[in-house]
């Protein structure tokens, strides 16, 4: 939870403390993020789920979230956030008193820090900008501390922007999930021996060869998901994060797999409807969906896709 220190309004630039802090979120690989938090920011969702990245670049972006929502620079003075006001400095150090900052990185967030943060979700926020209440790696909501936050996420609280940190969407509850407007950081980059040296994700990248053969030639999928040696839940999540994280090396202009190439060659329109597909795969896993199924409809929904669009 936040203290209330304040930091100095003459300051021209950012600290080399915040800098540091911030460094992660401003990174060139993340540009495509930041253009659509500037997008949502004119009407902001009640509800932001970040995944992807590492763990220090969905906290930093967090903070660049709530500093463009708080920022106190006008526009014609110079692109928002500045990072530099009051209001930027605050939120970014957790230090405003409209920052709520629930830190599961360490350990689970507790039931308890949620209820003392919905016992001020009543009142409007204390400043000009917007209450944030980030929930840094949510995958560590306990059960009652997950159905408590989900009892404010029902209700609309304006002025108010909930924020939920996590590796992946299909860590969290689907009702959590569902409540959230979702973005992607990019994935991790792995490089080459590193990779190779992953039997996991040699596995995702092999199955996610053989989609993108499917893709373009329609043969060779149903082999693979009809062997029962081959296919489990596991698996199945697996192929579903490393087919996110290939989407989004497509649309970065990152291409170095076979389906990463077979994204890069359909529309913006396909991305998203590829998007929303995986997502409907990962929602179907957590409810235990018999994998093969899920993994067949992925192929086929992608095969038609791209077939489509290309």
């Amino acid at each position: 939870m936040s203290s209330h220190t304040s930091v100095d309004d003459t300051a021209a630039r950012p600290s080399l403390e915040l800098e540091h802090i911030m460094a992660p979120a401003l990174a060139s690989r993340h540009a495509r993020v930041r253009g659509f938090l500037h997008r949502l920011a004119a009407n902001p969702p009640q509800v932001l789920l970040m995944e992807g990245g590492t763990v220090e670049e969905r906290a930093a972006m967090s903070f660049y979230w709530a500093a463009l929502l708080n920022c106190t620079l006008n526009e014609s003075e110079g692109p928002r956030p500045c990072l530099a006001c009051s209001a930027c400095a605050q939120m970014i150090a957790c230090r405003h008193r409209d920052m709520f900052f629930l830190d599961g990185r360490e350990e689970s967030i507790k039931i308890d820090d949620v209820r003392a943060v919905r016992g001020v979700l009543g009142e409007p926020p204390r400043d000009n900008g917007q209450r944030m209440v980030i929930l840094c790696e949510a995958q560590s909501l306990g059960i009652e501390a997950a159905n408590a936050l989900l009892k404010s996420l029902e209700e609309p609280r304006p002025g108010t922007s909930f924020v939920l940190l996590a590796p992946q969407r299909e860590r969290l509850l689907p009702t959590l999930v569902s409540r959230s407007w979702v973005l992607t950081l990019a994935w991790p980059e792995s490089h080459g021996a590193e990779a190779s040296a992953d039997p996991l994700e040699a596995q995702a990248a092999e199955w996610g060869d053989a989609l993108a053969e499917f893709a373009r030639t329609g043969t060779g999928w149903f082999q693979r998901t009809a062997s029962k040696s081959s296919l489990d839940n596991g698996v199945a999540q697996r192929v579903v994060v490393y087919c996110q994280r290939e989407l989004v090396a497509a649309i970065t202009g990152n291409v170095h797999s076979e389906l990463a190439r077979l994204f890069a060659g359909v529309d913006s329109l396909v991305h998203r409807r590829v998007d929303e597909v995986l997502a409907e795969c990962q929602e179907s896993l957590v409810y235990n969906v018999n994998p093969a199924i899920v993994m067949d409809w992925l192929a086929t929904r992608v095969a038609l896709l791209c077939s489509a669009r290309r």
